[in-house]
């Protein structure tokens, strides 16, 4: 059974829920191992008011007993601490689109006779339960020795180049230390510095970050349908995080300007294992994995909530009126980190036992050691002629 996963509450509704069903039993689980990856994404510099007001914990209500997960469908729970704020509050009518929210196109979708009611939904607080759902992913891939990171290559015009030869752990771990997420720690001050200047112009930035599966088996996806590309999967989950613009698998657009013997990974024995002397590919060639890591870079546009009103139409009165700011972040490109974390250990989770199969972690566990490999042994070739044969 492939996983899935469902969202549901508003940004000021009472609280945040989520269903995901397909993880396997046997699962040693927490509200703590969840509860770690909420509080990564509230952390970032540029972040906006209201993450002093959340402190996002969770409630496991169904799916694991005794700390172990039972296979079936795990329910959990995020309350809105700003509830409070908005319980008794009557809600001033919303009647401007703004340039860049799900406001206009909401309302000509559903009929809305209100624009809030698109905010409350489309509103990038739904992550809170993408991010609580990719915790309990990566706490399966970890079964299995894989393991997901990201971390910042660029905010605004200020850009990282992060050399090849740095292992992807220090990215990682460097990344986490410090309050943009950047592992090249001599641009963090720059950064700083752009995030800084965009709150006194009372505009918003955005930027690039990448996100990394290590130790993921050769094998998983496929070639022989769109749908089941491992790529098309990633690319998809990452566009649909709020405010994603575009997402590339290793170095796309720049591999797009190069010769095909600049861009192709060659093919060579390495420790008795056929290994690619290069990744451009970003760990995926034909739409399945070939162990190599699995790099996508994802590109966030300035986040659409800016503090200076930008010029729209009334749908009251069909004059101009420019927008009213709602709080949000200057810059939400290091809170995003950890959201697209999850998406991707989403996806190879689910690649993952897509390939298995198995009920229990007991049961995928034999599996996963006899995967075939990039090992000569496990690729027998017949050497002989042969023909297609349909009538």
């Amino acid at each position: 059974m492939p996983i899935r996963f469902l969202t549901a509450g508003e940004s000021h509704g009472p609280m945040l829920t989520a269903i995901i069903e397909g993880l396997p039993a046997g699962l040693p689980l927490t509200p703590e191992d969840i509860n770690i990856e909420l509080a990564r994404r509230q952390q970032g510099y540029g972040s906006g008011g209201r993450m002093s007001i959340e402190r996002d914990e969770v409630r496991i209500t169904s799916g694991l007993m005794n700390g172990i997960t039972t296979g079936a469908p795990i329910a959990l729970l995020v309350e809105n601490r700003d509830y409070k704020n908005w319980r008794e509050k009557d809600i001033t009518p919303m009647t401007t689109p703004r340039p860049g929210h799900a406001d206009l196109t909401g309302a000509i979708k559903y009929g809305y006779r209100d624009l809030r009611i698109a905010l409350e939904r489309a509103s990038a607080r739904e992550t809170t339960m993408r991010v609580a759902v990719g915790a309990i992913c990566k706490k399966l891939l970890a079964q299995f020795g894989i393991l997901v990171g990201a971390y910042v290559v660029q905010v605004g015009d200020v850009k990282a180049t992060v050399p090849d030869e740095m292992p992807f752990e220090d990215r990682f771990r460097i990344a986490e230390d410090n309050d943009v997420r950047c592992p090249m720690v001599e641009l963090v001050a720059a950064m700083h510095d752009a995030i800084h200047q965009i709150k006194i112009d009372k505009d918003t930035l955005g930027g690039i970050f990448e996100v990394a599966a290590l130790n993921v088996p050769p094998g998983l996806g496929s070639h022989v349908h769109w749908d089941r590309r491992l790529d098309a999967r990633i690319v998809a989950a990452m566009v649909s995080i709020h405010a994603m613009k575009g997402a590339e698998v290793g170095p796309a657009f720049e591999n797009a300007g190069k010769r095909g013997t600049q861009v192709h990974d060659a093919i060579v024995m390495r420790d008795g294992e056929l290994a690619r002397r290069t990744n451009r590919a970003g760990g995926i060639e034909g739409g399945i994995s070939t162990g190599e890591p699995i790099l996508a870079r994802v590109a966030m546009k300035p986040i659409a909530t800016i503090l200076q009103g930008m010029e729209s139409v009334s749908l009251v009165t069909g004059e101009s009126e420019e927008t009213v700011y709602e709080r949000s972040d200057f810059c939400a490109l290091p809170r995003a980190v950890p959201i697209g974390e999850a998406m991707m250990a989403l996806v190879i989770a689910d690649a993952l036992l897509e390939k298995l199969g198995g009920d229990s972690i007991e049961e995928m566990r034999p599996r996963f050691e006899t995967l075939r490999r990039a090992r000569l042994e496990d690729l027998p070739m017949d050497n002989v002629e042969w023909r297609f044969g349909y009538d």
